[in-house]
């Protein structure tokens, strides 16, 4: 089969507002994640069931069911009764999804903190919220950042299932180029091409960020 190599400079202009939108849904959806998968955390290591259980309940079905299984639930269902655009659900659906894994991301870095640091600082005075905002949050955030990267650059590729629901991304872009130029390897290279870039950028700055942090101390 040939493989026109020249297409991918003329056609790769064209790409670039997918490429956007491919980001923008990323970007939105994993800072959902972030705080949805925060707030489940401190929920799951809690001691009172009523806390706990519905967070333990929350991770268990969204990391037991396929992303698009969600995003075509939050599609069609909550489309119909709230009126939500496309990219409200793909955004929502991400935030959700990573929400689940983000929080035992989380939980796994609180947890790794020693326990006497929490009950030092209750010896000083502070309050459980203050000792964890000021104590325990800081050290469990450096040791987070090395997962929460990798969170990162999933929630980037799983952002390709958007365009199952429509979303003018990366991946519906180079089958809709395709069905008219019938280049369908060319643009399915050149969406490879940006994921590429994107994973490169992203796996480096969250490297920096890892050095600078110095999460390994």
């Amino acid at each position: 089969m040939y493989f026109e190599f020249s297409a991918i400079p003329k056609y790769l202009p064209y790409f670039l507002p997918a490429a956007w939108m491919t980001l923008q849904v990323t970007t939105l959806g994993i800072l959902l994640g972030f705080v949805l998968g925060l707030g489940t955390s401190f929920l799951r290591i809690s001691d009172k069931k009523i806390l706990n259980l519905p967070a333990r309940t929350y991770i268990y079905l969204i990391r037991g069911t396929p992303l698009l299984l969600q995003l075509l639930f939050i599609y069609f269902g909550l489309r119909s009764l709230a009126g939500l655009e496309a990219i409200t659900s793909a955004v929502l659906a991400l935030g959700i999804h990573n929400g689940a894994y983000i929080a035992e991301i989380f939980r796994g870095a609180i947890s790794s903190i020693s326990t006497g640091q929490m009950e030092a600082a209750r010896s000083l005075g502070m309050s459980y919220p203050r000792a964890m905002v000021r104590i325990i949050l800081p050290q469990a955030l450096k040791r987070a950042i090395p997962p929460l990267g990798n969170q990162f650059i999933i929630a980037l590729k799983d952002s390709s299932l958007a365009s199952t629901i429509t979303i003018n991304e990366l991946l519906l872009k180079s089958q809709q180029l395709a069905s008219s130029n019938f280049m369908m390897m060319e643009m399915l290279a050149i969406a490879a091409l940006f994921y590429l870039l994107y994973t490169a950028v992203f796996s480096w700055l969250f490297h920096r960020l890892e050095a600078k942090l110095d999460t390994g101390s």
